[in-house]
């Protein structure tokens, strides 16, 4: 392979690799799995499995509770394909590499993408454990994925991101949650590079330019699904309360632990949107 492959030609080739691999209709909807709600995927029905190893050109992430497999499978008659774990830009990566595995779905056929990750908390309103709607988002990682020579065969140079969380599908999640009798709230979450968590000034920055969550993923994620004309969904689950709110040290630990206890809402939940995205039956189908 040539070093000076486009962006273009690597998805293709992460697209035919796991056309060799996997058997059956392409997806209708990808989800990214973030910190310890990756077991989702586990409930596939009919799932075949694939190790990021076995791609070319995926990064592989070293963070616990990301497994690195890309799961292939149905809820209900929803054709899925997740990623049980994300890449970080902390990790050395660059945003176009982090990015390669959901331009490879979307390139495999999925015009939905739902976005979970594990947030701290800003809004004076938050509670841990809450799940939160991302109505948009505030980029400052310091970068974006697009940068660089663009490729009219993904997405255009400017993409809009006017409506860069879908409102429908944000409509459609309210009313999956008030059917289990929860209300979800909906929240604007900053995206940082991270590895270290923000200091009590940084949080205290992000809440006063309109920040209600704070994470390390995410935003990348968005920009190139909207790039390339997707719809995205993005729910966070609220795994700690951002620095300087409570008088405590944050930890990866508490932020597994408590996407664990809630990992029950997030699957009923889920799996009711994903129901609700099913493709129109066909005729003669039971």
């Amino acid at each position: 392979m040539s070093e000076e492959s486009t962006l273009h030609e690597r998805i293709q080739e992460s697209v035919d690799a796991i056309g060799a691999k996997v058997t059956g209709p392409r997806p209708d909807v990808a989800l990214i799995l973030g910190s310890g709600l990756g077991s989702f995927a586990d409930r596939f029905a009919d799932s075949q499995a694939i190790d990021y190893r076995d791609i070319p050109h995926f990064p592989v992430s070293g963070v616990e509770g990301h497994a690195g497999r890309l799961v292939f499978g149905r809820i209900g008659r929803t054709r899925c394909v997740a990623m049980q774990g994300r890449v970080h830009y902390y990790e050395g990566y660059p945003l176009e590499t982090v990015t390669l595995p959901l331009r490879t779905m979307i390139s495999l056929g999925a015009r939905t993408v739902i976005l979970t990750n594990a947030a701290g908390g800003i809004g004076q309103s938050l509670a841990v454990g809450d799940l939160v709607l991302i109505r948009d988002h505030i980029n400052l990682f310091g970068a974006s994925p697009l940068r660089g020579e663009n490729d009219d065969r993904l997405g255009p140079r400017f993409p809009d991101m006017t409506y860069a969380y879908s409102p429908e599908l944000r409509a459609m999640a309210r009313e999956e949650a008030a059917e289990l009798g929860r209300e979800l709230a909906e929240g604007v979450y900053a995206g940082v590079h991270g590895p270290q968590y923000e200091t009590p000034a940084e949080i205290h920055m992000l809440r006063t330019i309109g920040a209600d969550l704070v994470g390390m993923s995410t935003v990348p994620e968005a920009i190139v699904a909207n790039h390339m004309g997707a719809s995205v969904l993005g729910i966070s689950c609220v795994t700690n309360l951002a620095a300087g709110t409570v008088d405590e040290a944050l930890s990866h630990d508490d932020v597994t632990v408590t996407a664990r206890q809630v990992e029950d809402t997030f699957v009923r939940l889920l799996t009711r949107i994903l129901n609700r995205l099913a493709p129109p039956a066909a005729a003669g189908s039971p």
